[in-house]
């Protein structure tokens, strides 16, 4: 008996052995295909165009940039710029909903090819991640109940409320650490806690902000512009530069036909109204003026 079941136990390995290695044939090109060093392999132009679909993730609750309508559909500025990129590329788009923590990991283990989630360009994301050119242009935004605070110093022993992995944390921590802050995922959760009284005040980018507090009674942007002037633009996982340089080309290109203020027009004019010169805003062909 015991010499039979050794005899079994050998040939389980044998055969386990086989489907391993069947399994990490060199002929994988999906997504999902890991270097030897356990990163996921970022997918070419080439690959993106004959799977026949592009991975973009963007968010789903922050509009209006990125979020889901009341049919299901995503709708925004970045994802007006999404539905291009497809059509250019000539693929369909797998949407993949984000929060804000999770933008960089999502690249880094290849779960989507391009952020386009309000993405705003800094010096340590750029260490791990690789920003195209910019198509935005953003500072923070602090809004309370009738904008009762004008300045980050009046909310000193306060609590803002703040969305993880944002700007508005790292400034906050950094800058202002006599603030408290209290910090949620989704913004979703956020603007609830704001609402709720949780917190006395909540920043983000101003450009979202200003769009909330008009479509809220008796809140209001008392810190319209803080911090320094950043960008937005797309990322890619850190070295694809196949990818990147596609990116690159595409936001000049768009440039020249005044792409993103034809955006702005479709997607957020009915949302700021007369309040804010779409210059102040917009970036066309990677340009800062």
């Amino acid at each position: 008996m015991k010499k039979y079941l050794k005899s079994f136990i050998a040939v389980l390995t044998i055969v386990s052995m086989a489907v391993l290695a069947g399994c990490g044939s060199s002929g994988d090109t999906s997504s999902d295909k890991t270097a030897s060093n356990g990163k996921s392999t970022a997918r070419n132009v080439e690959q993106i165009k004959q799977s026949g679909e592009v991975i973009i993730g963007v968010f789903s609750d922050k509009a209006p940039f990125g979020y889901v309508d009341a049919n299901g559909k995503y709708q925004g500025y970045d994802v007006y710029f999404a539905e291009r990129i497809g059509k250019d590329l000539g693929v369909k788009i797998k949407y993949v909903s984000l929060d804000p923590a999770n933008r960089v990991e999502y690249l880094k283990t290849g779960k989507v090819d391009i952020v386009l989630a309000n993405f705003t360009v800094t010096k340590e994301r750029a260490e791990v991640v690789d920003f195209a050119l910019p198509y935005m242009k953003v500072a923070l935004g602090v809004v309370s109940k009738n904008g009762q605070y004008t300045s980050a110093e009046q909310l000193n022993g306060k609590t803002l409320i703040v969305a993880k992995g944002t700007t508005a944390e790292t400034y906050f921590t950094k800058n202002h650490p006599e603030v408290k802050l209290l910090k949620f995922d989704q913004y979703t959760e956020t603007y609830n806690a704001l609402l709720d009284g949780r917190g006395d005040a909540f920043s983000t980018d101003n450009t979202e902000v200003l769009a909330w507090a008009k479509n809220n009674p008796g809140f209001a942007v008392g810190i319209p512009n803080l911090g320094d002037i950043d960008t937005i633009a797309p990322a890619v996982q850190k070295g694809n530069v196949d990818l990147l340089n596609w990116l690159n080309e595409e936001i000049k290109t768009l440039g020249k036909e005044k792409f993103f203020h034809a955006n702005y027009e479709v997607t957020l004019k009915n949302v700021y109204g007369d309040t804010v010169n779409p210059d102040d805003l917009v970036v066309e062909g990677g340009e800062l003026k």
